[in-house]
């Protein structure tokens, strides 16, 4: 919380020192979120809330604003960063731009499993946290979406079948992985995917079980590819300016809050991952396994955009990947 001018004044008249933290105590707080109320990630980040609330005795508040409510979804980093919202959660592979560390859990076929993928997160949170920390935030809790598929209106047998088809990217690497395939990329934020597949901006797109579900893609998509490509992770950051005027015990309320709210989050993303697929399968999708040729290439490509990432990040990417083999092989 910013100070107020009063704390301000006292401040300069040197008795600061009388201020008792609890001047600051009540503290009303925004979190903005780029997904609807329904999705597990807000509703883990509201049991978040809950507890927060209820552990402060009501000195922190925390109100979500969910489906890009407060800010759309590429909103919400610089707003945070900038202090306009106290806390947000975003796509940590929509951040690319800012970074390219932040692409790590979206390279295709490098951790595709949940066990995987919290090696990977394991791996490179050091150097995550130190990002944040660099651009004036701190990481609270981070956890995945289910594994990634592809969304098409037409079965395909070859990489090459996407040729010219409009796909949706969501980061530059997905945007990369369609200009490999011979696609063509197209930016759509998560809560424009329904409109977008409805009026043919977007004609097929990687991405999980779970936006399926809540974009009601089987009004629109005829097949499901369960390419189990990577898993894709958000994460929770809160502004530092407001982080550092809590008190200690604060902080350690809310970071406990935050271990107990990533543990839900993963146990549920697990849960959910083939619930997702049987409710698209209910209402009518295909859910189709790739063939060993389709597959063949995939893996092909996602070598590939591992071995760009790795020149792209240097020292730093590469000890991470082999970090994260290590412990794989362990």
């Amino acid at each position: 919380m910013k100070k107020t001018a009063l704390a301000a004044c006292v401040t300069s008249l040197g008795i600061g020192t009388l201020l008792s933290p609890a001047l600051y105590a009540d503290q009303n707080w925004d979190m903005a979120i780029a997904y609807p109320s329904s999705n597990y990630h807000s509703e883990i980040a509201q049991q978040f809330a809950d507890q927060v609330r209820e552990n402060t005795n009501g000195d922190i508040t925390i109100t979500l604003h969910t489906n890009g409510s407060l800010y759309s979804g590429e909103r919400i980093y610089p707003s945070t960063r900038r202090g306009l919202v106290q806390i947000g959660e975003r796509l940590i592979a929509a951040l690319e731009n800012e970074d390219p560390l932040f692409g790590l859990d979206s390279l295709p076929f490098l951790a595709t499993t949940f066990e995987d993928s919290k090696a990977l997160y394991v791996a490179s949170k050091p150097e995550l946290e130190s990002k944040l920390e660099s651009d004036g935030l701190k990481l609270l809790y981070s956890f995945a979406w289910p594994p990634q598929g592809i969304y098409t209106n037409k079965q395909v047998d070859s990489i090459a079948d996407f040729r010219g088809v409009k796909f949706r990217a969501y980061s530059p690497t997905t945007e990369r992985v369609a200009e490999l395939m011979g696609a063509v990329p197209t930016s759509v934020e998560a809560a424009d995917v329904p409109q977008a597949f409805a009026t043919g901006v977007a004609e097929a797109m990687f991405s999980s079980g779970s936006t399926g579900y809540d974009s009601r893609l089987w009004e629109h998509i005829d097949y499901w590819y369960d390419t189990q490509a990577w898993l894709p992770r958000g994460m929770v950051f809160i502004n530092r300016d407001y982080w550092e005027e809590l008190t200690p015990e604060q902080q350690e309320t809310i970071e406990s809050a935050a271990q107990m709210a990533e543990e839900a989050g993963w146990a549920r993303a697990e849960e959910l991952a083939d619930w997702y697929k049987e409710q698209l399968q209910a209402e009518g999708m295909e859910i189709i396994e790739p063939d060993e040729n389709l597959m063949s290439e995939f893996n092909d490509l996602g070598q590939q955009l591992i071995a760009e990432w790795i020149e792209e990040t240097g020292t730093v990417g590469e000890n991470i990947i082999n970090t994260y083999r290590s412990q794989a092989n362990e």
